[in-house]
């Protein structure tokens, strides 16, 4: 990944989490907007990534629009095969979708988030994965 954007990504989520927290919304907007642009003029080029588009997804509201958004982002992981990006992101669509009531689209994205936290190092995103696939599949 470019160090550079990664960098403008940190630094827009680091702003929106600091807006986010004073209930600053005209900030909150600012710098969503930027990111969002970040992500717009970035997109099908070299410099475009999954960490753009999941932080972007991150800070949106709207659950509809933060799924999509993640489906994005999956599928540029997908399409660079990194498996932690895929297994976070699909996770992320997983708890919007438990959010929405759509457990079955839930359980779908938590079986792709399985698959893929298969060979990760984040032993913590792998607990989460199984416990709610296992309470989503018991429920």
């Amino acid at each position: 990944m470019n160090t550079k954007i990664y960098k403008q990504v940190l630094f827009f989520a680091d702003h929106l989490m600091a807006a986010a927290q004073e209930q600053d919304q005209p900030t909150f907007d600012g710098f969503y907007a930027e990111l969002k642009q970040l992500c717009e003029e970035n997109e099908n080029t070299d410099k475009d990534h999954p960490v753009q588009w999941e932080t972007l997804a991150d800070f949106t509201d709207d659950l509809p629009l933060a799924i999509t958004i993640y489906e994005q982002a999956l599928l540029k992981a997908e399409a660079i095969n990194d498996k932690d990006f895929r297994s976070s992101i699909s996770y992320s669509i997983a708890t919007m979708k438990v959010a929405l009531d759509d457990k079955a689209g839930a359980i779908e994205s938590l079986e792709k988030a399985k698959i893929s936290c298969n060979k990760i190092s984040d032993k913590e995103l792998k607990a989460e994965i199984h416990d709610l696939l296992e309470e989503l599949k018991l429920s």
